[in-house]
């Protein structure tokens, strides 16, 4: 698919059309981005929604370059995800929620619930890239997480791609120590794996339906 134009971003809070045009373009992807970051179907719902209203007062400032319209989006997806954690403390927020929650049926909830199951393994890998520093995790979660390659992670983040690439760097060798000392209650299940002469020894297998990166990380910290 080619990269959007600068109008047809700029354009969503001006022309429906567009608007659209980009909500069914970027939907899926804001759909897992908020999915591997909260657990509960009713935040994730309404933090979707705060997302594209974002976007819609954002959108006059998007100049294209860089990672292009993938790594603008999910700059303003997690200063949305970022603001709803510093402010899930206050009763406004939690009167939000309830208000938020009327407006899911059963049929929105069955579908956040699948997306919530398809991205439990992300979140236990968020889990962990959460006890990395703040600069660390933000590169980390991009790439690793999210799927976007150095140059978009950059962009999204305002820094120069070298710089990302050093914090990508050091931020994969203390996430696989981090995975290395995680609680056993926090791994994935273990099965037996065969030895030579028919013995076998416990081993923990990530598996993940969707093939999301945080099953490739864990796979890293255990070889």
């Amino acid at each position: 698919m080619a990269e959007p134009s600068i109008r047809e971003v700029t354009g969503i809070a001006r022309d429906p059309a567009l608007l659209e045009a980009f909500y069914r373009r970027n939907i899926d992807a804001v759909n897992r981005f908020v999915a591997r970051r909260v657990g509960d179907p009713h935040a994730a719902a309404d933090l979707t929604a705060e997302v594209f209203l974002a976007v819609l007062d954002t959108a006059a400032t998007y100049r294209g370059g860089p990672g292009g319209e993938r790594a603008w989006l999910y700059g303003v997806a997690r200063n949305v995800v970022a603001s709803e954690r510093r402010r899930a403390a206050r009763e406004e927020q939690a009167s939000r929620r309830i208000a938020g929650r009327r407006l899911v049926d059963d049929d929105d909830l069955v579908r956040i619930e699948e997306r919530l199951d398809a991205e439990a393994a992300a979140r236990r890998t968020y889990r962990a890239i959460e006890r990395l520093s703040e600069a660390d995790r933000a590169v980390l979660e991009l790439v690793s997480v999210d799927g976007l390659d150095v140059t978009e992670a950059a962009a999204a983040l305002g820094i120069r791609p070298v710089s990302a690439r050093v914090r990508l760097h050091r931020a994969r060798r203390r996430l696989i120590e981090e995975l290395r000392g995680e609680p056993t209650q926090d791994r994935e299940p273990t099965r037996p794996v065969p030895r030579e002469g028919g013995r076998t020894a416990g081993a923990r297998v990530a598996t993940h339906p969707t093939g999301t990166p945080g099953t490739a990380l864990r796979a890293e910290a255990k070889a």
